[in-house]
């Protein structure tokens, strides 16, 4: 990668001057062009050298001088800035995007990440809370395999327990209709708010649903064989959503597969002295780590969350080798995971330095959060449909060779980029107009900026024997500074898991094109400076596309 010699030549001039070597992971890119292309803090040598940092960069900026690519050196405060050669920063850049194409900036970083970010429930509705867990999960896949990670996508779903019960409940005592074939999820989504909204409250129907519970876990055949007609179906529906929102799945496991197994664990603890008997709940005590009370089993003998959780822990560990197991669950379960992870600590499970939470936040609604029990959530086919219906009026008078194609990829990069374009840990507050918009951040946006790239190359073939140093205007020097960035945003977004940071890259590159398509013409100035213009366009395409490729988000040709 070029950044790779251009920090490589800058660390060497600083391990010169001090006499010692220094760590180029040290190195950043400034965050105003103005201060160079990347600089040095001098924190960490203020406290080997026992000299104020501002001296040092001071002392060490007097003694470098230019070489291959850095060209200048300026001192600010703390900071060495270092501009690099604009033409040979120019001709890296771009010869690199040209040889690697898509793979530019993939790294080599061989680790195997097992990820778990799929975790709906049976019986009960698809919304966008869970478009936001999906997509997130399938980006950060997407990101640590081009990173070079071996990523195994796992999911988690909730198909047993008092949720089910209630559902059967309702369906076997209410329920006349019959069990339509498409929109599974819809559908049991609304059964499963009418059943709480017609058992809250009501003392009678909440002893009946607890009766169909325990017949449930007692093997019940008509209660059993109608749990698995239904669960199939919904897992169906399930799958076809997952595959409509481009997203994969390795492997499933389920909590009816890990339930009986975590109870067992569990009361194991209890005699292993791990864990404890309270008020006949199962219970571990964490108040010397600040985390509470931690509940392994009801006191009436049912499974908790954390029952499960810790028996999918040791079942993942037997089916997969894995150095890094992530979590991609809602920021609600933040102290849950910290008490699951010192839990499984102290049982003495082998991976749990290996395990990580990635936590985001929810989608919520203007009028406050949403709820499956109080049916006040946007489902997942409603918000497909109307950004769709919202896609096909713009689209209407326009003559596209794939109209239907373009309705549907644009439709579900406004859908995915609406639940990245944010840093995970925030909240989205779910505006109709703001998702649905055609302008400012959006996906549509950046997937027209690519299109109209590939409407103007259509028109030239992208030339070699290239002058570089054509390319010196201000608008050119951002575009190849983004450029150049690209590879270290990816990397960080690997390291941190937070896709938000490249779909911020591509948003800066999308407007620092438009902005110079709009002030220069590409194809109308002498042949030199075309053959430059062209390259770099065609370069800011590539770049697109990619970014595009690890947000799950389809790079169109035509719009």
């Amino acid at each position: 990668m070029p950044q790779d010699k251009f920090k490589n030549e800058i660390g060497n001039a600083i391990s010169k001057a001090i006499g010692n070597k220094i760590d180029i992971n040290s190195i950043e890119v400034p965050p105003n062009p103005e201060m160079g292309d990347y600089a040095y803090p001098c924190f960490t040598l203020s406290k080997e050298l026992k000299k104020n940092p501002n001296e040092i960069a001071k002392e060490i900026g007097e003694k470098i001088k230019s070489g291959k690519y850095i060209d200048s050196v300026k001192v600010l405060g703390p900071y060495i800035n270092f501009f690099v050669k604009k033409e040979t920063l120019n001709e890296n850049v771009l010869s690199e995007i040209v040889k690697n194409k898509l793979n530019y900036g993939r790294g080599k970083i061989k680790k195997t990440t097992l990820l778990e970010g799929w975790q709906p429930n049976t019986h009960k509705a698809f919304h966008i809370g869970h478009i936001r867990n999906a997509v997130l999960g399938e980006s950060i896949a997407r990101i640590l395999e081009f990173y070079g990670h071996k990523v195994i996508r796992v999911s988690y779903m909730g198909d047993v327990g008092a949720h089910v019960a209630k559902w059967i409940w309702y369906f076997n005592k209410f329920y006349k209709g019959s069990i339509p074939k498409k929109n599974v999820s819809k559908w049991a989504g609304e059964i499963y708010t009418e059943a709480t909204k017609k058992s809250d409250g009501d003392e009678k129907y909440k002893e009946e649903i607890n009766e169909v519970h325990k017949k449930l876990e007692e093997g019940d055949k008509k209660l059993v064989e109608l749990w698995k007609k239904t669960r199939t179906l919904c897992l169906d529906d399930l799958y076809e959503i997952f595959d409509e929102l481009g997203c994969k799945i390795n492997k499933g496991f389920f909590e009816s597969e890990v339930e009986k197994p975590g109870k067992k664990i569990v009361e194991g603890l209890v005699k292993n002295k791990l864990a404890e008997i309270d008020e006949d709940a199962i219970i571990m005590h964490l108040e010397e780590y600040n985390l509470g009370v931690f509940v392994l089993l009801k006191s009436n003998g049912a499974s908790l969350y954390s029952t499960k959780d810790i028996a999918l822990a040791y079942l993942k560990s037997k089916k997969y080798k894995f150095d890094n197991s992530l979590y991609i669950v809602a920021s609600e379960q933040d102290f849950y995971f910290k008490q699951l992870f010192k839990c499984l600590e102290l049982i003495k499970y082998k991976e749990f330095k290996k395990l990580n939470h990635v936590s985001y936040g929810l989608v919520k609604l203007k009028e406050g959060k949403m709820s499956s029990r109080e049916g006040n959530i946007i489902l997942y086919e409603e918000f497909r449909d109307d950004l769709i219906k919202k896609v096909e009026e713009v689209m209407k008078d326009r003559k596209l060779k794939n109209k239907k194609k373009v309705i549907g990829a644009v439709s579900f990069g406004a859908m995915k980029f609406t639940m990245l374009n944010q840093d995970s840990n925030r909240e989205i507050i779910f505006d109709s107009e703001k998702a649905l918009s055609f302008d400012g951040e959006t996906g549509p946006y950046t997937q027209y900026t690519y299109a109209r790239i590939c409407s103007i190359l259509k028109k030239v073939k992208v030339g070699n024997k290239i002058k570089f140093s054509l390319l010196n205007s201000d608008e050119e020097k951002r575009i190849i500074k983004l450029l150049n960035e690209y590879p270290l945003v990816v990397e960080k977004a690997a390291m941190t898991y937070k896709p938000n940071l490249i779909s911020r890259n591509l948003l800066d590159l999308c407007q620092a094109f438009n902005e110079y398509y709009h002030k220069y013409k590409v194809l109308d100035e002498d042949e030199a400076l075309r053959k430059a213009r062209v390259l770099l366009i065609y370069c800011v395409k590539v770049v697109i596309g990619s970014g595009l490729g690890l947000l799950g988000i389809e790079a169109i040709e035509e719009m």
